[in-house]
């Protein structure tokens, strides 16, 4: 049975979207198309976006193309290259920040001489912001940014929207977890358990926060209609588990061995700083969500790969 959409029934709006052919970016960007709202999509490759979303969307490479009349009700801003493919150079690094930080003062400056601003900004970040932290340590919105790439390339992100808060615009800002859904990070983590060849990475101890694609959704639906919520949240699941119970669980669902244990040294060898995605990780509470009364459709890992994986487990 399909998840209900989210944005059924909200206020038809004209929202303007970066990263809309992401992972995230194109489920929600067709979920806004289902429930009546007009979709204008910010990417680098206009022609193959409109493709993929079969013209129903109007798709600009630059904000030079919309005039400053123009009107925007919300803006959702997904943009940036994944972080997860070649070493992280120097150069590679400029363009990780580039494409989320150079995206977002674009939009920044062409929100700021816009005659009809926004009502809401809807701002993409990561769990990356609080670094890499010892497991026995919970992280909460209010808990000071980590260290190392993926700590910078998130306050970075953050900052380069703030701008919108002076200009009277609700913002609220999702740092996301790993997003549990059929694409993203999850296929290259789960296809050696399905080759039968899974296992824990490095110790297994490192703890990995997560959220599933329809809580995601559900969060942003939410962001846009809910005038009360504003800042930073953590968007993640309250079941943080291991890596060693994430494989665990994997093997369970899947029917697979877990026994092709891949110690830390040859990942950190083979991947430098961008291996801390696998064998490190934070233990990150959804403290504002918690105490907002937000109810997770998917709360628990066991339920959400099943839902994932095998389209079996329905949401709590």
């Amino acid at each position: 049975m399909p998840e209900a959409n989210p944005f059924d029934g909200l206020e038809r709006r004209r929202i303007l979207v970066t990263g809309g052919t992401g992972f995230i970016g194109t489920r929600l960007v067709n979920e806004l198309l289902h429930a009546g709202h007009e979709v204008i999509v910010l990417t680098r490759d206009p022609r193959r976006a409109a493709h993929q979303f079969t013209r129903r969307t109007r798709c600009i490479q630059s904000m030079t193309e919309l005039d400053v009349g123009e009107r925007i009700d919300a803006v959702i801003n997904l943009a940036g290259a994944p972080v997860v493919g070649p070493r992280w150079s120097a150069g590679r690094k400029a363009g990780l920040l580039r494409s989320r930080v150079g995206t977002t003062e674009a939009l920044v400056q062409w929100v700021a001489m816009a005659r009809h601003k926004p009502s809401v900004w809807i701002q993409a970040s990561a769990i990356g912001y609080y670094g890499v932290r010892d497991p026995s340590e919970s992280l909460d919105e209010a808990s000071a940014p980590g260290v190392g790439f993926m700590s910078e390339l998130c306050v970075r992100w953050e900052a380069a929207a703030r701008p919108v808060d002076a200009m009277g615009i609700r913002q609220v800002i999702l740092r996301l977890g790993v997003v549990v859904g059929r694409g993203g990070a999850l296929p290259p983590l789960v296809l050696p358990f399905r080759l039968g060849f899974g296992g824990r990475l490095g110790t297994g101890r490192q703890v990995m926060s997560w959220i599933h694609l329809e809580d995601v959704l559900a969060l942003i639906a939410r962001g846009l209609h809910d005038e009360g919520m504003h800042g930073v949240y953590n968007a993640v699941a309250p079941e943080a588990i291991t890596q060693a119970e994430f494989a665990a669980t994997v093997g369970r669902i899947l029917r697979r061995p877990v026994w092709f244990h891949l110690p830390a040294a040859p990942i950190r060898w083979l991947g430098g700083e961008m291996a801390q995605l696998f064998v490190d990780g934070q233990r990150v509470v959804p403290a504002r969500l918690r105490d907002s009364g937000y109810r997770f459709r998917f709360p628990i890992l066991e339920s959400a790969l099943a839902n994932t994986l095998v389209g079996r487990g329905a949401a709590r």
